[in-house]
């Protein structure tokens, strides 16, 4: 078999500028940088002062097997010690110290909130026939007695050791980390999972930013927000995700509701089955009408709930499967009162490829910038979110993949009228707001990588009520 290749002209490529964030104001200003571990080493997390005033240390329970308890210790000792980087030596700095960073401590919570499993577990998991919902039981039954002394912790470290590797994944969509994060979460409980790679990682130092970063907003904090965004837009991520009951399947929906600084720290959950008329075409439901009018409506809720009352005057809404005609006229049924509604479609895996040429036309050493933009038609845009990212390089360029072509996404628009190039640079912005990583970007937009993973945790949930849900109960 052989692949024809067709050469063709496409519209003249256009390169956008690597986004700003937004920290802390240590120096009396807000601080702006591109590069989110340098600017909270120069600026402090945007929620600094705010979290200082009520909060002076972040603190640590763990459960975990009884000779593994002192893991807690082990993680505070390391984070508040000072570091240097092994690996990525173009992108990582120093790591100064937890609270040199947030101007927060981070301590271990008293032996009252730590709990330790079964001493036989082991011999329980290999004994049973299920060997993983015997984990599942166990850590969640652990979870319930940590609850107790919930005012003791902020964020629940749960220790997973490597033998139990095997089980963490399994059939019928098995996640023990989803399990885990919903047991966790029904409860009003933050988590960190800590596994092998954490304690035995080479570089602490890229360890230390990681484990920082999602503690410190797992502990109430925000670390950074976007710094350039249209005042008053609300950015809606919707995120499916299936589960089969009683010979029926229905879905969990989720909408995480961004302000126009990208903070989204709650979000709302929706059950659409296809008895009430979603239809779904293998793994993708496409909701009827009034189904996306209430999915939609409950978002704007949750924005006005965080903003006074007032109703975003723009409102962006991804997913990664196209907007039906019928799913179009839900959301503007919902979406009536905004006068400007832009409907994006995101796409992650694409044929496309694009390789960033020198001016002889030879193949430049690099790939093509990060923001890299084309047209392909009015309604249909590539974006680069991977590429080569120099604002950010401690010396020259900075390509966070290391080898290969970067892929772009495609983003579809499918209502809407403003500029296309203020779309692309959003998603460009919205790929930079993972807050469980120390990385400059994701591939794809917050809106869609959040969606997706907290539709998968609610669909361990028996029902929804008691929403809408804060988002760091479930990163």
């Amino acid at each position: 078999m052989t692949t024809a290749y067709v050469r063709a002209e496409l519209p003249a490529f256009r390169e956008l500028a690597e986004p700003q964030l937004a920290f802390g104001d240590r120096h009396q200003t807000r601080g702006i940088d591109s590069h989110p571990l340098r600017g909270l080493v120069a600026h402090g997390p945007f929620s600094g002062a705010l979290l200082t005033g009520f909060k002076d240390t972040i603190r640590l329970a763990i459960v975990a097997p009884q000779e593994e308890l002192g893991v807690a210790r082990r993680i505070v000792d390391e984070l508040r010690a000072a570091h240097k980087p092994q690996e990525r030596p173009d992108y990582l700095v120093d790591y100064p110290g937890f609270r040199a960073v947030f101007d927060v401590d981070i301590s271990v919570a008293g032996d009252e909130a730590n709990v330790p499993f079964l001493a036989d577990l082991d011999d329980r998991i290999h004994a049973a026939s299920d060997p993983r919902q015997v984990i599942v039981d166990t850590v969640e039954a652990a979870v319930s007695v940590a609850a107790r002394n919930r005012s003791a912790f902020d964020v629940l470290v749960v220790r997973l050791p490597a033998r139990w590797s095997q089980w963490f994944r399994g059939p019928d969509d098995f996640d023990l980390r989803h399990s885990l994060k919903a047991a966790a979460a029904r409860r009003g409980i933050a988590t960190q999972i800590i596994l092998d790679d954490a304690l035995n990682y080479a570089d602490r130092c890229s360890v230390a930013w990681r484990l920082a970063i999602a503690l410190y907003t797992k502990g109430g904090g925000v670390p950074w927000k976007l710094a350039e965004t249209r005042p008053g837009t609300a950015y809606v991520g919707i995120g499916y995700a299936l589960r089969s009951a009683h010979a029926q399947r229905f879905v969990r929906c989720v909408a995480q509701v961004f302000d126009d600084r990208g903070t989204g720290l709650e979000f709302v959950g929706y059950t659409a089955t296809e008895e009430d008329g979603t239809r779904i075409d293998g793994d993708n439901p496409y909701l009827n009408r009034r189904q996306m009018h209430a999915v939609l409506a409950r978002g704007v809720q949750l924005y006005q709930a965080q903003h006074q009352g007032a109703l975003p005057r723009r409102v962006v809404v991804h997913k990664t499967t196209p907007f039906t005609g019928i799913e179009t006229e839900g959301a503007f049924d919902a979406l009536g009162r905004i006068p400007d509604v832009e409907l994006i479609q995101v796409q992650q895996d694409t044929p496309w490829r694009g390789v960033r040429g020198t001016g002889d036309g030879q193949p430049d050493s690099w790939p093509v910038l990060r923001g890299t933009l084309i047209n392909l038609s009015d309604r249909d845009l590539l974006l680069w979110t991977q590429g080569n990212a120099p604002a950010v390089a401690r010396r020259g360029n900075y390509y966070k993949e290391g080898r290969g072509v970067p892929h772009p996404v495609v983003l579809t628009r499918f209502a809407g009228h403003g500029d296309a190039e203020e779309v692309a640079a959003e998603v460009l912005a919205l790929s930079k707001m993972d807050w469980n990583n120390d990385a400059l970007y994701n591939h794809i937009p917050v809106t869609i990588a959040d969606a997706k993973d907290l539709a998968q945790i609610l669909r361990r949930f028996p029902s929804l009520a008691g929403g809408p849900f804060p988002f760091r109960h479930f990163m």
